[in-house]
């Protein structure tokens, strides 16, 4: 067998070396030179839709005039999986899953694993983390037994793809990416190139078995997937396993999907035997809420096509430094100095020499505009020590001149508020008007900031 042949090569320029360097010598930059295979040009064209069986058009061609197939997705028995992934699992689909370590993605995986192969689909469980032994004995703490499941320890590529080829499975999960080694690669596992080259090479697998392929990675101090970013412009779907250690609630959520909304989220709890879906977070994110203390607002947030109330909080106290603190989780930070400033300029509260430390109860991030005027609120609450009712949820976004301006889907929102009994629900006066508020809703419209305050404290 021939020598393979690599080279280094930039990540940020593109310059090409025979050896590896610690600067690179056309832009600069330090540590950007990663090991590649210097791969043969061939005339030889393939592309996956040809290899799945699809007709492959050698000319360009008029869209109208392209037949497509539609399959129908396989159902999971998690609905809140199912959702995320924008309606279940596709054929032939990439999914990248990353989390914090022992945050429970070899835990969820191992339980789809276990829900496909009873519905009589084939599985391999590729672990390169741990051994066939110990996969079994979680398996039988989560009650995973079927015939249809295969489990399978290797870290070699080529022996993963022969043991494909082999077992034909309709499902592959790869426990981790970062195990995982092209020998023809001279780098460590879990190197930029080693995880680039295992991954283009089980999305070649995929995509021409129609095998759906869930890979699990690891993700830096920073929270991010580790590997090159690349490694999330190749996979179909990306799932962020989110949720403190020592905290029994666990987030899924989308941040790319071809196949469905990125903004879909959800929640599980991890139990002795296994994760549970959450079916109503709001009442989860609502069951600790204090009554009757200052700063705190819920507000009803769109989490992808679902409503979700949360719980929002604001400490406000006198600073003790020159520059005043501004302390946001789960909140954009710029979102809270911006709110700050309006209410100070536009409402008249005295916010320049006050600490703020702002949270979202329950872990979620919330990134949307309707969240402003609940932000604003929870501020003004603090800052005057005066407690908003227990019973209102405030919906708006806010402006730079004070206005409260329009939200989408007001309806979802409001009906999730009415079913968890909330009595008032504040919101854009440009929203009242075109439907009917449930039984038992009070309906609020306010066009200020000013407005907004004096309806809630009065």
């Amino acid at each position: 067998m021939a020598k393979v042949k690599t080279k280094f090569m930039c990540n940020d320029c593109g310059y090409e070396s025979p050896k590896w360097m610690g600067k690179c010598p056309g832009c600069g930059q330090w540590n950007t030179m990663v090991e590649e295979i210097e791969k043969k040009v061939s005339n030889h064209r393939a592309t996956f839709a040809h290899s799945v069986g699809s007709t492959t058009m050698s000319k360009a061609t008029p869209i109208t005039s392209i037949e497509t197939m539609t399959e129908p997705r396989i159902q999971t028995d998690l609905v809140e999986l199912n959702r995320v992934l924008g309606g279940g699992i596709v054929k032939g689909s990439l999914v990248l899953i990353g989390g914090d370590p022992g945050i429970g993605k070899s835990t969820l995986l191992l339980q789809v694993s276990s829900q496909l192969a009873k519905k009589q689909h084939s599985v391999l469980y590729i672990s390169g983390e741990e051994s066939m032994r110990q996969t079994k004995l979680r398996a039988d703490r989560l009650g995973v037994t079927s015939e249809n499941l295969l489990v399978y320890s290797e870290t070699d590529l080529e022996e993963i793809s022969r043991t494909i080829e082999k077992e034909n499975p309709s499902f592959v999960i790869v426990d981790s990416i970062q195990t995982i080694f092209h020998p023809q690669v001279t780098s460590a596992p879990g190197s930029v190139s080693q995880v680039r080259e295992c991954t283009a090479e089980l999305m070649r697998i995929g995509k021409t078995k129609g095998i759906a392929i869930f890979i699990v990675g690891h993700v830096t101090k920073e929270g991010s997937i580790a590997g090159p970013r690349l490694l999330e412009h190749m996979v179909d779907t990306v799932l962020y396993f989110e949720g403190e250690r020592h905290h029994t609630y666990r987030i899924v959520r989308a941040v790319k999907n071809r196949f469905g909304s990125t903004n879909e989220m959800g929640i599980f709890e991890m139990k002795e035997f296994g994760l549970e879906e959450v079916h109503n977070p709001s009442e989860i994110f609502l069951e600790e809420r204090s009554q009757g203390a200052a700063g705190s607002t819920v507000v009803a947030s769109m989490e992808g096509t679902r409503p979700v109330l949360v719980e929002i909080q604001a400490l406000i106290s006198p600073t003790s430094f020159g520059n005043p603190r501004r302390m946001a989780t789960g909140i954009d930070h710029n979102r809270v100095s911006l709110l700050m400033a309006v209410l100070e300029k536009r409402v008249g509260l005295l916010l320049q020499n006050q600490d703020a430390y702002l949270k979202v109860a329950g872990g979620v991030k919330l990134d949307e505009p309707a969240i402003d005027l609940a932000v604003a609120i929870s501020i003004a609450s603090s800052f005057r020590d005066k407690p908003t009712r227990p019973t209102d949820c405030i919906i708006g976004e806010v402006g730079l001149t004070g206005e409260i301006r329009r939200v989408s889907r007001i309806e979802q929102r409001v009906q999730e508020a009415a079913k968890l009994g909330f009595e008032r629900v504040i919101i854009p006066a440009n929203n009242i008007g075109g439907w009917s508020a449930p039984k038992g809703i009070q309906l609020i419209g306010v066009s200020t900031v000013a407005d907004a305050l004096k309806a809630t404290f009065e």
